[in-house]
């Protein structure tokens, strides 16, 4: 039991790390776009890109797929600044049910590279263990709590933001997604791998 806390508490770390802010930036912008109403929306959305992202890990670790390290750490911030485009294009996915399943999809995708990205530094922390099934279930554990907390804090935000201060929904996703590609832009410089 004490084994499987340690990696819960790995799962958290590594999604709340605000040195690899990554995971941040890319749920921020996933659950921008929603609110309190739709909140099993959003979760799904957390819950798919935990899926996916453990399913990279589960691949890399029994070395199904090896992938260069370089493309994928250039991929992560494609993909958050894919999403925050994709909620400057699409306002309102909350009211288009057939949008949301394209966001599952895209979230799907984006989570294989987040967890790719990862399974070099899991690999190394697993090395030597027989059982790697009981790290993997902790650390998928770790990360579903801190996705969620996150998820909740922009919905709480989100909340304060167009209660009490009036501001539309739309702009206060077209204001974050903004920040989101600003913020994202010196990581594709910093990642391009050449």
């Amino acid at each position: 039991m004490q084994e499987l806390w340690f990696y819960i508490q790995l799962g958290l770390k590594h999604v709340l790390d605000f040195n690899a802010y990554d995971h941040i930036l890319f749920l921020t912008a996933l659950a921008l776009p929603f609110t309190f109403k739709s909140w099993k929306s959003v979760l799904l959305l957390a819950t798919v890109f935990t899926f996916t992202h453990c399913l990279a890990l589960v691949l890399s670790v029994y070395e199904v797929v090896v992938l260069e390290v370089s493309w994928i750490e250039f991929l992560i911030p494609v993909t958050i600044l894919l999403t925050a485009i994709f909620n400057l294009i699409y306002e309102n996915s909350e009211a288009n049910h057939k949008r949301i399943w394209l966001h599952v999809l895209a979230t799907a995708f984006f989570g294989l590279i987040h967890g790719f990205g990862f399974s070099n530094y899991f690999k190394m922390m697993i090395m030597g263990e027989e059982d790697k099934l009981k790290p993997l279930i902790g650390f998928a554990g770790g990360i579903e709590i801190s996705q969620v907390t996150i998820v909740l804090v922009v919905l709480i935000l989100a909340y304060i933001v167009q209660s009490i201060f009036k501001v539309r929904q739309k702009h206060f996703v077209r204001i974050g997604s903004l920040v989101i590609i600003l913020i994202t832009l010196p990581l594709l410089y910093q990642t391009f791998p050449l």
